[in-house]
């Protein structure tokens, strides 16, 4: 069987997820509706975000029917390409609901196991993240790298929050102590977007416990092709736990992560 090409997966993702952007753009002018809850009362689903997964789905598997597939609201479907779209139809869901900016459609394309492709579109900021595997990574075309490396005490770090309450209180401890190591604290509300802006320069690092796969598999494409490290691993809540960096300052910033408490067992979740 020939090898899928990387360039082929991404093109039809990054068509699906403009298409799909303009869906939830224009669902979201009439008027959000909550459709109901996952892990606790505040993590909400909304009709739109169903509608974009059975857009993306019928997309995607309309194009290559062979394939599998994995998204956040509930479609996991095997498939017989080694091909698996791994979709988060809107990360940043309460952002939407709000009316805030920072949404975005994330599509990553996993073959046997590798994600070799992946797009991050924020129709209402205009940004569109883009990265094949071994061809780099740009967004609106242009190229990205991450923002040249600083002394820990002047570094911009985003993370974010559970909405289990239990995790909660946990991360309330980390945080106050990595936030005097640091320049500042930002919780913008999508894992997708923020690691697209530590792969680009617009923060310096990112540390999130509780994320899922669909939250990061396409940008931490973005991040590994711009020149950063996303790793994954355990937090003392046995929950997945996302630390990424530039490079250079991976090393230190994964440091201050573990004396502020995040890091726990051994090994991805």
């Amino acid at each position: 069987m020939t090898a899928p090409d990387p360039v082929a997966l991404r093109d039809l993702a990054l068509a699906t997820a403009r298409e799909t952007g303009d869906l939830i753009v224009a669902l979201r002018a009439e008027g959000v509706e909550v459709a109901g809850t996952k892990s606790s009362e505040t993590d909400i689903v909304t009709l739109a975000d169903q509608a974009a997964e059975a857009l993306v789905k019928d997309r995607l598997l309309g194009a290559r029917p062979g394939d599998g597939m994995v998204g956040e609201e509930g479609d996991e479907l095997r498939g017989t390409s080694g091909v698996v779209w791994i979709v988060d139809p809107i990360d940043g869901t309460v952002n939407y609901l709000y009316g805030l900016p920072h949404f975005a459609v994330s599509i990553a394309a996993e073959v046997d196991g590798v994600v070799v492709a992946g797009v991050v579109v924020a129709p209402a900021l205009g940004l569109e993240y883009v990265a094949t595997l071994g061809g780099g990574a740009t967004c609106n075309d242009r190229s990205i790298r991450p923002r040249t490396t600083v002394p820990l005490r002047e570094r911009l770090v985003a993370t974010g929050f559970s909405y289990e309450q239990p995790a909660r209180a946990r991360q309330a401890t980390y945080i106050s102590r990595l936030l005097p190591r640091v320049r500042d604290l930002r919780r913008l509300g999508s894992c997708a977007l923020d690691l697209c802006g530590v792969a680009s320069g617009t923060l310096d690092a990112y540390v999130e416990e509780g994320s899922h796969i669909w939250d990061h598999a396409a940008a931490g494409l973005v991040v590994l092709e711009a020149g950063g490290i996303l790793e994954v691993a355990r937090s003392p809540g046995d929950k997945r736990l996302l630390i990424c960096a530039p490079r250079d300052g991976f090393a230190e910033f994964r440091a201050a992560v573990v004396e502020a408490g995040f890091v726990g067992g051994e090994g991805p979740v």
